[in-house]
């Protein structure tokens, strides 16, 4: 199973560490290194399966060698992943230390042909925790030289990509009263909705997190509505910024929207639901392009952190996402199949 799945991915390297004296389970996916070292985020939560660890690492890091070449960046894809061990949320700071510093332990064994960078579960804290360990990890606070928080960065280039939507499909010249409904208010989401409540959008929101909810309602002025009813709320743009999967066959369906915009990973569950998609008149915005403002920010860290430099690179995921809605238009072709494409043409180039 394991081989059949780097095989339909174009893998690889899959790579499984185990630190007994801590319990630290993790697993390295590099996907590619054919431009350059490979990026990509550390992800910590549990799993049901060792084998639901596997396919989400893999589908991850494939999509990260994706986003770094449509990005621009010299770097190849790979990502990571922790089993999250019980009761971690009441671990105490030298416990946790102790944990990534395993996994710090790890990492370093690759011998930099990984970047470790700050993902969901992680924080900029244990990033500083691994670099007293390893170079090889971005992300690290302001305060120890590092780039911060990536969550502004993707936020702004999700609406970037959201502008130019609204500009190329629905033929406006701003955003005010469009209706996003944002699936997910934690890091990237809060940033997202302020920066569309201040476009003028009209915005619904949900979260498992009511004080999260809460602030952002009272940020924006936000309809609430149920987690399990978010993704079937009649919007211009659905923005899943939550965990991946959100959009499977049986769902799309339902959509009530014109758009799928957001910031998750793997918002398409299958290939079949982007044709499905596709089929209803819904486009949808090739996740790892829209939401490559992280990783372009934090990919300067590696030649000498810079914010001035990371910047335009940012906000050309205009540019990227209004060429993948021409050329699909164009092209009668499924823009996420004409993202990998382009994608795929940038790595055999080298």
């Amino acid at each position: 199973m394991i081989f059949d799945t780097l095989g339909s991915l174009g893998f690889g390297e899959l790579h499984i560490g185990h630190d007994v004296a801590t319990g630290m389970r993790a697993i390295i996916a590099l996907h590619s290194t054919k431009l350059g070292p490979a990026i990509g985020g550390l992800r910590v939560r549990r799993y049901e399966s060792e084998a639901e660890a596997i396919d989400d690492v893999t589908r991850l890091a494939q999509g990260m060698t994706y986003k770094n070449a449509l990005a621009g960046l010299r770097h190849g894809g790979g990502k990571s992943v922790m089993l999250a061990p019980d009761g971690l949320d009441k671990f105490s700071t030298d416990q946790r230390a102790t944990l990534f510093e395993a996994f710090a332990r790890f990492l370093h064994n690759l011998g930099g042909r990984y970047l470790a960078a700050k993902d969901s579960g992680t924080s900029a804290a244990d990033i500083d925790v691994m670099r007293q360990l390893t170079p090889h990890v971005l992300g690290a606070s302001l305060g120890k030289g590092g780039s911060g928080d990536p969550s502004p960065f993707t936020a702004q280039g999700v609406f970037r990509g959201i502008e130019a939507v609204a500009h190329e499909l629905f033929g406006r010249h701003d955003l005010a009263g469009m209706h996003v409904a944002i699936q997910g208010v934690g890091h990237v989401g809060m940033h997202l909705a302020r920066l569309l409540h201040k476009a003028g959008a009209k915005l619904t929101i949900a979260d498992v997190d009511r004080g999260r909810l809460d602030q952002v309602a009272s940020e924006t002025g936000a309809r609430v509505v149920p987690t399990d009813a978010i993704l079937e709320v009649e919007c211009d743009v659905l923005a899943p910024c939550a965990f991946g999967g959100a959009i499977t066959e049986g769902l799309v369906p339902r959509l009530k929207c014109r758009v799928v915009a957001g910031a998750a990973n793997n918002q398409l569950r299958t290939c079949a639901a982007g044709d499905l998609l596709a089929q209803r008149g819904i486009f949808y915005a090739p996740d790892y392009v829209i939401n490559a403002g992280g990783v372009i920010n934090v990919a300067q860290e590696y030649v000498g952190y810079d914010e001035a430099k990371s910047q335009p690179r940012v906000l050309a995921i205009y540019d990227t996402i209004k060429q993948i809605i021409c050329r699909s238009r164009d092209e009668k072709r499924n823009p996420e199949h004409l993202a990998d494409q382009l994608a795929e043409e940038i790595i055999a180039k080298g």
